[in-house]
């Protein structure tokens, strides 16, 4: 029987520590709130000051507020609409009502199924890229695993969002962009957290600028590649660009749509950006240490890899032959999901689980807490690839949610699956990084999930 693996986690707070010493922790880790009996219970209700939380925790509770009632939780929260709006306008995923209807609705035929095969030749092509990078490099050389799978990823999006005109220097501008931000952004703003707007007013003034100079250095990088697209042609392959300037379907025949304006295109294509790398490189990235943390998840892993691909670079139709790789990358998201907190806010009254919910009250909705939770995944804390496998019960996709759920469930799943797929192929094919020994590895949670620091691992080349 295989040896339990069991990763790492964050301290559990004592129930009786107070809300507002809860929130105070929350400034620096949104995941060091919760006490013991969170990871037990459906819901949690409480209050800080002027604003009320409802933390819905159960898969009932989840499709109540996220589906049934979506027209009464369709806002995002103040909290992350004020900490995003400078860098994302008004793009989908701060945005909601008939503007969201109708941006969703113009950026859905991206994602279509029948596009997925000529985005996954990107994908695998940019991951043997870096294969072919990383054999330059003597055996056993030292890379910051985050930070490859951060050039990765925003290789494959600047690709497939921009166009293969796309330089790596434009991609690596807008993803320093994107991480200075997050470095200088609120996580808790105070005073939506207790329900004071006047707070607003007592912000430090450095540390706004300092967000906003990081927000308009990634616009002006996206202006700039969007006028170059409107001046030059590029090579003929569809992107995001190509239906939010130009209406193209992608599809051979089909009508176009009517374009979006330049700053409307550049907010969803920030918005896409953003949601195609940040998470995924993040995702990547935990699964590497735990793959290390279990030496015979990865031994089967590439066993798979080596006897599907037989030493040929992965394609589309292999990733629904690679059902091991697919499970040991859906449950890296299940410990450690991209996006760890998920809020709303109500628009009107309602009542949920026995609970009074106010107008404005903030609804959260927590992936950290419902994938690790007692009462709906057995031994919730150990890494355990077999739960995704077919033939097992398939997860509750109320409890795993990796991409969201709902009407506002993430555009791009199919696409970030595949491309999580893809690239652990064709890495593991050829190397077994192994984590720096004496490394580590903590969690840093800010609008992302992500190994604090880094995550340094040797590159070990593998004799196939």
């Amino acid at each position: 029987m295989a040896e339990r693996c069991v990763p790492v986690s964050v301290d559990t707070m004592s129930e009786e520590t107070s809300i507002l010493r809860r929130l105070w922790a929350a400034r620096t880790n949104l995941l060091s709130v919760w006490a013991e009996r969170d990871y037990r219970v459906s819901s949690i209700n409480f209050k800080a000051l002027n604003q009320q939380y409802f933390v819905c925790n159960s898969p009932a509770l989840v499709k109540r507020v996220f589906l049934l009632e979506h027209d009464n939780y369709d806002r995002k929260a103040p909290q992350m609409r004020h900490a995003l709006e400078p860098l994302l306008g008004d793009g989908l995923f701060v945005s909601d009502g008939e503007l969201w209807k109708e941006r969703r609705e113009h950026c859905a035929p991206a994602f279509e199924a029948e596009l997925l095969p000529g985005f996954a030749d990107v994908m695998s092509e940019s991951a043997m890229e870096v294969v072919d990078r990383w054999r330059q490099l003597p055996d056993g050389a030292s890379v910051d695993m985050l930070n490859e799978m951060a050039r990765l990823t925003a290789r494959i999006i600047g690709r497939t969002v921009f166009g293969d005109d796309t330089t790596d220097e434009e991609a690596a501008q807008v993803v320093e962009g994107f991480s200075e931000y997050q470095r200088q952004v609120e996580q808790i703003e105070i005073s939506d957290a207790l329900g004071l707007p006047f707070l607003r007013y007592f912000v430090n003034p450095l540390r706004r600028l300092r967000s906003r100079r990081s927000g308009a250095k990634v616009h002006a990088v996206i202006d700039r590649i969007i006028e170059n697209r409107r001046k030059y042609s590029n090579s003929g392959r569809f992107t995001l660009l190509s239906l939010l300037l130009e209406g193209d379907t992608g599809k051979p025949g089909a009508a176009k749509r009517c374009p979006l304006g330049a700053t409307a295109a550049r907010n969803e294509a920030i918005v896409m950006f953003m949601a195609g790398h940040e998470t995924t490189a993040n995702s990547l990235a935990w699964t590497w240490y735990l793959l290390d943390l279990c030496p015979d998840v990865m031994e089967k892993m590439q066993a798979e890899i080596d006897q599907v691909l037989g030493g040929r670079a992965p394609r589309f139709e292999d990733v629904d032959k690679l059902h091991y790789t697919q499970a040991v990358f859906e449950e890296a998201m299940r410990l450690y999901p991209p996006v760890p907190v998920l809020n709303r806010q109500s628009r009107n009254e309602d009542e949920v689980d026995g609970t009074k919910i106010e107008a404005g009250a903030i609804i959260l909705v927590v992936p950290w807490l419902l994938g690790r939770h007692e009462e709906y995944w057995d031994d919730p804390n150990a890494f355990r690839p077999e739960r995704f496998l077919p033939g097992q019960p398939k997860p509750d996709k109320f409890v795993y949610l990796p991409f969201s759920v709902g009407k506002r469930v993430c555009l791009g799943k199919r696409f970030g699956l595949t491309e999580g797929v893809l690239c652990l192929a064709t890495l593991a094919q050829h190397f077994t990084p192994k984590l720096h020994p004496g490394h580590k590895v903590e969690i840093e949670c800010r609008l992302t999930l992500r190994p604090s620091g880094g995550l340094p691992m040797t590159l070990q080349k593998r004799r196939t």
